[in-house]
């Protein structure tokens, strides 16, 4: 035991002095959410870790961009030592060999529970039986509602609808408040076909069948989702507008629903500025007891080769996901942290004093695996998919939306990996 101790103790003091005044290079994506989230915990963990510099990298523009950019700079040696990237891009960068295992870093750790670590949060960051990533913000799909508008259009705002039927419903009475109104809108376009996912795996739906080789939602969960979509076109009016659109257009009191992640929150609330009610509830139509939705958010990993840089990476991790950073993102982004202690402790009465914050966390139980398509085309299969279902909503072929799940279904299928027992 003694000689065990003595070890230990040797093992530590090493890895104290080996990043000792050690940079950490970070790099995260979308700074129009997280910019001021990053440069605050790194304030916080300069306090506590002054002999580990974290500079910030330039940010990517989007998950997309985050994972491409690291896949080339893996080839030329210039990773940043520390990445955030989607939950749904784990799988990509782990099969090219990319990220550090984290598995002995977390063994070592003494108590981790009680910093709120858990085996949920190693879950999400999970391949190939080994953990390569933590969560750091975590999202989930809800509806934001302008009471306003709502009560304007004969809504009780203390019972909004909570189905796609009185949804669409509401949205043609808001739409017919004014030329200018707009009754709905969708963020089908989210990055990952995130908004895709939502309604098929809230019917009990999959993307692909058990062994990965043969696209599994063009069934009746597919087939909801998909003419769902339609419908917003057709009889909700939705207009053709981006993410950003849909958000400034919802923020400026000119349309009455708008259905999208909840890391949008603190973003849109400061648009709103107080101009009229934000009211946020649950994504409609999730079944029992199979109805699930796709966590989003982003999941942070080491990519630093050199041990001393791995250390030091692995305390900045740590920080970034424990407690205080979490209770950080929680409060300036609108996402939710993973951590137990930062929701049990220090975000104890926030959800109180937010209720529109914790309308994602009552969904937790419903959480799931954002997919990730696989093989070397799993990005190009989003890109195609996102095609066939912006098709929908320039209305181009929104009257047909059982021929575009028809389309999208044999396009997808060509595109996954030719591997053994396959039906093709």
């Amino acid at each position: 035991m003694f000689r065990t101790w003595i070890a230990a103790t040797a093992l530590s003091l090493a890895a104290g002095l080996a990043h000792a005044d050690t940079e950490v290079v970070m790099q995260y994506p979308y700074p129009e959410l997280f910019e001021g989230t990053h440069k605050r915990i790194a304030e916080e963990f300069a306090k506590v870790r002054p002999d580990i510099k974290v500079t910030l990298r330039a940010p990517y523009d989007s998950y997309e961009e985050g994972t491409q950019k690291v896949l080339r700079e893996a080839v030329t040696n210039q990773m940043p030592d520390v990445t955030f990237q989607g939950l749904n891009r784990v799988r990509v960068l782990v099969d090219k060999n990319i990220p550090a295992e984290l598995d002995g870093y977390i063994a070592a750790e003494k108590d981790f529970d009680k910093q709120g670590f858990h085996q949920a949060m190693y879950d999400i960051g999970t391949a190939s039986g080994k953990v390569y990533a933590l969560p750091f913000a975590i999202s989930l799909p809800i509806v934001y509602v302008n009471v306003d508008l709502a009560k304007k259009a004969g809504a009780d705002p203390t019972n909004l609808p909570k189905t796609w039927d009185g949804l669409i419903d509401l949205a043609k009475k808001i739409k017919a408040l004014g030329p200018d109104i707009n009754g709905i809108t969708y963020a089908w376009d989210i990055t990952g076909n995130w908004l895709w996912q939502a309604p098929v795996f809230s019917r009990g739906g999959t993307m692909l069948n058990a062994d990965e080789t043969k696209v599994a939602f063009n069934g009746p969960e597919g087939q909801f989702a998909i003419r769902t979509l339609a419908r917003l076109v057709t009889e909700g009016g939705m207009p053709n507008l981006d993410q950003p659109a849909m958000r400034a257009t919802f923020a400026a009191g000119k349309t009455g629903i708008h259905i999208t992640s909840t890391s949008d929150l603190n973003k849109t609330t400061q648009m709103i500025g107080g101009k009229f009610e934000l009211k946020t509830h649950t994504f409609p139509d999730v079944v029992s007891p199979n109805g699930r939705l796709p966590a989003g958010g982003n999941v942070v990993l080491i990519l630093a080769k050199d041990k001393a840089k791995r250390d030091a990476a692995w305390e900045v991790v740590k920080f970034w996901t424990g407690p205080k950073g979490a209770a950080i993102m929680a409060e300036t982004t609108g996402y939710m942290p993973p951590n137990k202690v930062a929701n049990d402790v220090y975000l104890k009465d926030f959800y109180v004093k937010n209720p529109n914050n914790f309308t994602a966390v009552s969904q937790l139980a419903l959480l799931t695996k954002w997919y990730a398509f696989p093989g070397d085309n799993g990005l190009k299969i989003t890109d195609v998919i996102k095609d066939h279902l912006n098709s929908i909503v320039t209305g181009a072929r929104a009257k047909e939306p059982d021929a575009v799940l028809s389309d999208m279904t044999a396009d997808v299928q060509k595109l996954l990996p030719k591997t053994v027992g396959s039906s093709r």
